[in-house]
């Protein structure tokens, strides 16, 4: 059995697989998004898609003809999915999920956590709907890695509780400052998760996203124990490789 495979897509875009071979993608933006290669714009295969909030740079406005062609199951953020029954995806295709819960999915054990981001949609007509706050999600897989995908968010003490309950081996941090955390933050945010790999996103694609993986790392210190992986667009990480 392969180990889980992590892929960065691009600004907070991922794809992992699981070692069932199933495959999971996290706030897929693809449509005319110059920060994914555009070879991977059109995933051949999607067997579950997680989105933590609506803003644009996180939720394609194709989705639901990407969940019609793979097929996929969905686990979003409530009012995310509500928009996504409006727009005519079929409920049969949704894991329902609030912040706290968690479900079991193509052998893979999904926790809906969460995330301190105000977030809406961009309607078609132009204005802005569907308020909420953003969530994050931890991921539990078979072989024994815990990925915690924390979405946009704002550094929360709570942190330290989904380090006591998860024990996430990987953390998936946004950096970029202004709308998020930034590089000071998430390195405290990686100490509350006492997670030994981190992996930072949603930071050097707008000119307001500021902080750099390089300043993530002059933020922690050796004993803090944590490795940090700045991934390019396309780059892969082997999960099984880092225990």
């Amino acid at each position: 059995m392969l180990a889980t495979q992590l892929q960065f897509l691009g600004h907070a875009a991922f794809r992992l697989t699981s070692p069932e071979g199933r495959v999971i993608l996290i706030d897929p933006w693809f449509t005319n998004n110059p920060f994914v290669p555009a070879h991977l714009w059109q995933p051949e295969r999607a067997d579950l898609v997680l989105i933590t909030h609506g803003h644009d740079d996180h939720f394609d406005p194709e989705l639901p003809s990407l969940l019609a062609r793979t097929g996929a199951r969905c686990l979003a953020q409530p009012q995310v999915r509500f928009y996504l029954y409006e727009q005519g995806v079929p409920t049969t295709q949704f894991e329902p999920l609030n912040k706290g819960g968690s479900v079991d999915v193509l052998n893979v054990r999904v926790t809906m956590t969460l995330a301190f981001h105000g977030a809406h949609i961009d309607l078609p007509n132009g204005t802005a709907g569907f308020p909420h706050e953003g969530v994050g999600f931890i991921l539990t897989f078979s072989d024994g890695a815990v990925v915690y995908a924390a979405g946009d968010t704002a550094l929360f003490g709570d942190m330290r509780l989904l380090a006591d309950l998860y024990h996430p081996t990987v953390a998936l941090l946004p950096i970029g400052d202004r709308y998020t955390m930034g590089p000071r933050e998430a390195a405290h945010a990686a100490r509350l998760l006492r997670t030994p790999h981190v992996v930072p996103f949603h930071y050097g694609t707008y000119p307001a996203l500021t902080g750099t993986p390089e300043q993530l790392r002059a933020h922690l210190a050796p004993a803090d124990g944590v490795r940090v992986h700045a991934l390019q667009a396309g780059d892969t990480l082997d999960l099984g490789a880092l225990r």
